[in-house]
């Protein structure tokens, strides 16, 4: 019994894997994307990891890409210059529904603020929020909550 349990663990996390091929992180703050980077590469080296330091350049970067392209799943900070997580996620929510269904977005930031956790909901496109920094044991359970369904 635990030996099946065992194995359909194994299972279930290798179709999470080849489901969860690009990440995209969109945060000014050099030193996070640098961490959360070796986190995703300790996860699955595999997994291409694309790091933005703007909401700006990263609404340039995915309207340039094909659906097929397009990143599994984006991690997004709210606190940015010029262009924050919320701006970000205006102009992202006005992109066609096909670009938008081919990704999950996440919010992950420092805020533990209920208010910016209630905000990210309410707007209907960030289908999580997550204190940093991002861990293994929190991208499985995003990858298994968003990923594998």
């Amino acid at each position: 019994m635990v030996r099946a349990a065992f194995l359909n663990s194994q299972f279930l996390n290798y179709n999470i894997l080849e489901k969860l091929k690009k990440i995209l992180l969109i945060d000014d703050n050099k030193v996070d994307n640098f961490f959360h980077e070796r986190v995703i590469r300790k996860f699955d080296k595999n997994i291409t990891v694309i790091s933005l330091l703007s909401g700006e350049e990263a609404l340039e970067y995915l309207a340039e890409l094909d659906s097929a392209e397009l990143p599994d799943l984006i991690f997004l900070d709210i606190n940015m210059p010029r262009m924050n997580g919320w701006e970000f996620l205006q102009e992202y929510n006005k992109f066609e529904e096909v670009r938008k269904s081919c990704n999950i977005v996440v919010m992950l930031s420092t805020s533990e603020d209920q208010e910016d956790k209630d905000r990210a909901f309410e707007q209907g496109i960030a289908a999580d929020y997550r204190s940093k920094p991002l861990t293994e044991p929190m991208l499985m359970d995003i990858a298994k909550k968003f990923i594998f369904i």
